[in-house]
């Protein structure tokens, strides 16, 4: 334990890297960890300290616990209190176990060979360092999980008797984000949201859900497309939407990935399709001199392979027991964050979400939930929950400009796009799901029985084919149930006005008030 010894942590402090305390107090686990060992990642979105008083302040991201949590100003009382406290950060882990080498960790373990916090601090070593410490196996200690269930979500795992641990880590060291369990995620689980989503259906006629859920494709993709500020053709909207339409039904693997670049770019004669052979970056170029104004920069192309590989294992195993939207965000997210294309991730990235909830069988058969739709609307939001990360990670990466106006990274990056805190991105997601099943699913059948009500209504007095039935129901929708002085003058010239008074108030039993 030489090696920690030496070690300075903090005392009080007022200010953390330029982050002030709700009041003075030492910073603990991860942070008095990345203080003490100068570690370059991201912060975790809660930062914890101890102070004098003896109730817990949670403020302004910060957690400030009492004395009695203190812990011992030592590598292994940092490593427990941040794990019994605080989860797992494996960013924050995989650089502090370099940073300390295998010495300290192996004095660690040697000092408690039973404790249960050892034997955890022990397999994420070996786990994330890939490098097997001069230790005999565990022979005694009861198993327990390598991250707490209560704390974050996590598959049951299997046992690693070398440790006596059960690993229930939800992913690889190539690829493995975590979430926090947190109110709002448990009151949207409690929701039971499949459940609502096929009572909503059980009680549609099949030709009104038919045509429900072609609307909602199409919805979908339209939106996907609206959020990158594209208004592209109306056949490659559709095409996109027949993609959606049959999410969950391949395997997840690097082709599956291609395959869906081309669907999305159609003219690929100005984009280079294919995982990127260079950096790339999310931002703007100065107006003068072209140099790149990044907000997100994306892996580094030499980790994409490593990347790709882990994200596939997940979703073919932990993303299988794990809370579906949950490992929905996980999977969307970590691959916006990776950004392996140079066009077309913001709409696979929203894919991917389908892909998931279709695969786990969250949706009803043969209906889409409108997710993009509703980002739509949330669009300031969704920004936010991708900066709430980025914004964490951009001034991590050590970056120079490309004679293409491009960005070469110079820094070893890629734990940083492994290993992240995906709980904004859930809470996020699951709003979103939620309101496509108690909104958009149920207005939009109820909208088509009113319609189907309306047209056969109208045919009832009027001969009219359904392409003239429809452009009147959208003149009268767009007119709040009269048809203006245009309509009667042009397309439906043709009606009295006996005619003309009783459409508009087939359109008001039909769509007013109930």
């Amino acid at each position: 334990m030489a090696a920690a010894a030496q070690t300075q942590f903090s005392g009080p402090v007022t200010v953390f890297q330029e982050r002030r305390l709700p009041e003075t107090a030492t910073p603990a686990g991860y942070v008095a960890l990345i203080d003490a060992y100068d570690l370059a990642v991201p912060l975790p979105r809660t930062l914890s300290a101890t102070g004098e008083r003896h109730r817990i302040i949670e403020q302004d991201g910060w957690r400030i616990m009492t004395p009695r949590h203190a812990p011992h100003a030592t590598l292994e009382g940092h490593l427990t209190f941040a794990l019994k406290y605080e989860g797992l950060d494996l960013a924050v882990l995989k650089r502090l176990f370099v940073a300390t080498g295998p010495d300290a960790i192996e004095a660690l373990v040697r000092e408690k060979p039973t404790g249960s916090y050892a034997r955890r601090i022990w397999f994420l070593y070996e786990w994330l360092t890939g490098d097997r410490l001069d230790l005999p196996d565990a022979t005694a200690g009861r198993y327990v999980p390598v991250v707490d269930p209560e704390q974050q979500y996590a598959p049951e795992g299997e046992n690693a008797p070398r440790y006596r641990v059960r690993n229930n880590l939800p992913g690889t060291p190539d690829f493995c984000p975590l979430v926090y369990r947190t109110e709002a995620l448990e009151r949207f689980a409690a929701l039971k949201l499949p459940q609502r989503a096929q009572d909503i259906v059980a009680a549609v006629p099949r030709d009104i859900l038919a045509r429900t859920a072609a609307f909602l494709l199409l919805k979908d993709s339209r939106s996907s497309y609206a959020i990158e500020g594209e208004r592209p053709p109306q056949d490659r909207i559709q095409r996109w939407g027949r993609a959606i339409g049959e999410a969950g039904r391949r395997p997840l693997d690097g082709e599956e990935l291609l395959r869906l670049q081309r669907i999305v770019i159609g003219d690929a004669r100005f984009v280079k399709l294919g995982f990127r052979q260079e950096g790339g970056f999310v931002g703007e170029h100065d107006r003068e001199t072209r140099m790149p104004l990044p907000d997100h920069i994306s892996a580094r192309h030499e980790d994409l392979q490593t990347l790709i590989d882990g994200m596939i294992a997940f979703d073919r195993g932990p993303a299988q027991s794990l809370d579906a939207v949950v490992a929905a965000a996980i999977l969307a997210f970590g691959f916006v964050y990776i950004h392996p294309f140079e066009d077309g991730n913001g709409r696979i990235h929203r894919y991917l979400i389908h892909h998931v909830l279709a695969e786990r069988g969250f949706n009803p058969p043969g209906v889409v939930f409108p997710v993009s739709s509703a980002i739509l609307e949330r669009i300031d939001e969704y920004r936010a929950v991708l900066e709430s990360y980025s914004a964490r990670l951009l001034p991590l990466v050590e970056w120079e400009p490309t004679e293409s106006f491009n960005v070469r990274v110079l820094n070893d990056t890629g734990d940083f796009y492994r290993f992240f805190d995906a709980t904004p991105h859930a809470e996020f997601l699951y709003a979103c799901v939620q309101k496509t099943i108690e909104e958009d699913l149920p207005h939009e059948t109820d909208f088509l029985r009113r319609y189907d009500r309306f047209r056969q209504d109208i045919e009832a007095f009027l001969d009219m084919s359904e392409r003239t039935t429809d452009l009147l129901f959208r003149f009268l929708q767009q007119n709040e149930g009269r048809l203006s002085r245009r309509a009667r003058e042009k397309e439906f010239a043709a009606l009295t006005d006996e005619e003309a008074m009783r459409i508009e108030e087939t359109y008001r039993a039909s769509f007013g008030p109930e």
